[in-house]
């Protein structure tokens, strides 16, 4: 099971087997490079501790626990000693990225938690006497009581998200712990208890415009130089967006990374070397094939556990790779858009408030028209979103299939289950809040964690490399949280108020740059004969014929590749999920 991880921690290995309990991890050193190998003890053994992350403010909690003796400079130990003082209460007091497990001889008990937002990954499987947890779901293959076998079911709410949106995982009875909450199990009678320990929530601040901007700056100068701390070199990635732009002018790391591709609207190369010119630092970027991309896939989707369409993922890959010939940690900008409001998407509400003045059945009768037309114009899908109310028309940052869709693509379509029920709990949990930040908690709790910080986690760690996130610091969050719909979106830009404070250590064109995303080419490239070749023998294969009307495949293919319509992220969609299937229920 730790040979399955050991991309996660190539630098020592650790091994724990009692008669009720087998732990194991992987190490990539970064703390206390010598003496940080795990597990790691309390003074009596009876407590001890397996643990991926980071806890940042790890130095501050020791300086609380000086009635412990330390044996290593680890952060490792000082979450030990601290649950041996604090118990579960520890968690609040935590800042960082973690998953662990600690044993406590003295209770019969596993203690296993998640840092707040899920940044660091951790699953469970239960059957029967068998309870197994990891960071990476490959390693409970090795199990011998493990059973693969598909959970058909996520298949529908897959194919609408482009990720898997549940607790649940592809692999029947392996589940997420969510992030913010952890799990106690007794060794002696299997018993799990699940307990949430954080809730993201937002709130309205009535601070001004430049008060808001002061505490954004303040808090941010904060989390990066917590996040700095490290007994290795520390790198950035850097995109063109201001996002890694504002890490990387605060953090003034001695390197940072940039990839691109051939074609020239898709790549950031010239935008990073252009502000690294400007900060007098190091900036190493390469550009990638389309023969490589490609190729990278099935390993990529190995390494990602679960099949997301993200066409990111596979860059973030090459990134990584990059990055991991020089350096063992990297900062990056994820949670931005999140916690500050920055996904194009968001303007919505302000672009429809006025529309949405018109009694609502008379627009609804003026979509039923529109939607019977079959030709494509200005305005069409405006007058058909501006007919939903929120929990209608928004399900998070992906949208791919209709239910109609769905029930024309699946063989079986009684897994074309309709997306609002999972949306429906957080939508009930923000009914007096704004459709703004409505928007952004759904995201926070499906796509953040489902595909965000799925594939930084699994992209990085494949190559070896650690991805630190400063605006998903709890710190941040505290400020973040408050921020007002007004300083989030107006009708000029997204992220308002972090562009502002980006502002003070960037040039205007960089803070203000709209959202761009991780350009890739795939639209492109499905339009060439090798990529639509390529697509097109998976779309009649066996493994395609066992899920799919592969007519139906063939057809969004074909209309495509002659450039009748843009179907480049449902053939991306359907076409990562079956090499996804190929690489683990096929090999």
């Amino acid at each position: 099971m730790n040979n399955r991880i050991i991309h996660r921690g190539p630098d020592a290995e650790g091994i724990y087997v009692d008669d009720y309990v087998a732990l194991g991890q992987r190490r990539l050193s970064i703390i206390d490079i010598k003496g940080g190998d795990q597990p790691i003890y309390n003074e009596d053994k009876s407590v001890l501790i397996v643990y991926n992350g980071e806890v940042y403010n790890y130095k501050e909690l020791k300086e609380e626990l000086k009635e412990y003796k330390f044996t290593t400079n680890t952060d490792t130990e000082v979450i030990l000693h601290g649950y041996e003082k604090w118990g579960h209460e520890l968690l609040n007091k935590l800042r960082g990225m973690f998953a662990f497990a600690i044993y406590d001889k003295n209770k019969d008990e596993v203690f296993i938690a998640r840092d707040q937002f899920g940044i660091k990954p951790l699953y469970y499987y239960k059957n029967n006497d068998v309870i197994l947890f990891g960071s990476e779901i490959k390693s409970f293959l090795a199990h011998p009581k493990f059973i693969k076998e598909l959970n058909r079911e996520l298949l529908g709410p897959y194919l609408t998200f482009s990720f898997t949106p549940t607790d649940e995982t592809f692999f029947r009875n392996v589940y997420r712990l969510p992030g913010g909450n952890y799990m106690t199990i007794n060794v002696k009678n299997g018993d799990i208890k699940i307990n949430r320990y954080f809730k993201v929530s937002f709130s309205s601040s009535k601070d001004s415009f430049d008060e808001m901007v002061d505490k954004i700056s303040n808090v941010m100068e904060d989390s990066t130089k917590h996040h700095l701390i490290s007994d290795v070199e520390v790198g950035s990635f850097l995109s063109s967006g201001v996002d890694s732009s504002y890490l990387v002018s605060l953090a003034r790391p001695d390197k940072t990374y940039t990839i691109g591709f051939d074609l020239a609207k898709y790549s950031e190369i010239d935008y990073a070397k252009d502000l690294t010119d400007k900060l007098k630092i190091k900036n190493i970027s390469e550009k990638i094939s389309k023969e490589e991309y490609m190729k990278a896939i099935p390993d990529v989707y190995y390494h990602m556990d679960e099949p997301t369409a993200d066409g990111c993922a596979i860059a973030v890959y090459f990134l990584s790779r990059l990055a991991s010939r020089d350096v063992k940690v990297v900062l990056s900008g994820e949670g931005a858009d999140e916690l500050f409001g920055g996904y194009n998407i968001y303007h919505e509400p302000i672009s429809l408030c006025k529309y949405q003045k018109i009694p609502r059945f008379l627009r609804r009768a003026l979509a039923t028209v529109v939607e019977a037309i079959p030709a494509n114009f200005k305005g069409k899908n405006f007058i058909i979103r501006g007919s939903k109310d929120l929990p209608e028309r928004f399900i998070g940052n992906a949208f791919m299939f209709s239910q109609k869709d769905k029930k024309k693509l699946l063989k079986d379509t009684n897994l074309a289950t309709a997306p609002q029920k999972v949306c429906e709990k957080f939508y009930e949990k923000t009914k007096n809040f704004d459709d703004i930040t409505r928007m952004q908690y759904l995201d926070v709790n499906l796509w953040m964690v489902g595909d965000i910080l799925l594939k930084a986690d699994r992209m990085s760690m494949a190559n070896a490399l650690e991805l630190r996130v400063p605006f998903l610091d709890k710190e941040v969050f505290k400020v973040a949280r408050t921020i007002p719909s007004r300083l989030k979106v107006n009708n000029e830009n997204t992220k308002v108020a972090l562009r502002s404070a980006a502002l003070k250590h960037l040039p205007k064109f960089t803070a203000e740059k709209k959202k761009l995303g991780f350009p890739v080419p795939i639209r492109v490239w499905l339009r060439e004969e090798p990529f639509y070749n390529i697509v097109k023998n998976m779309f009649t294969s066996d493994i395609a014929n066992e899920f799919f009307n592969t007519n139906v495949l063939l057809d969004y293919l074909d209309r495509h590749f002659a450039g009748k319509e843009d179907n480049s992220r449902k053939i991306w969609t359907i076409y990562i999920f079956l090499v996804w299937y190929n690489v683990y229920f096929c090999n």
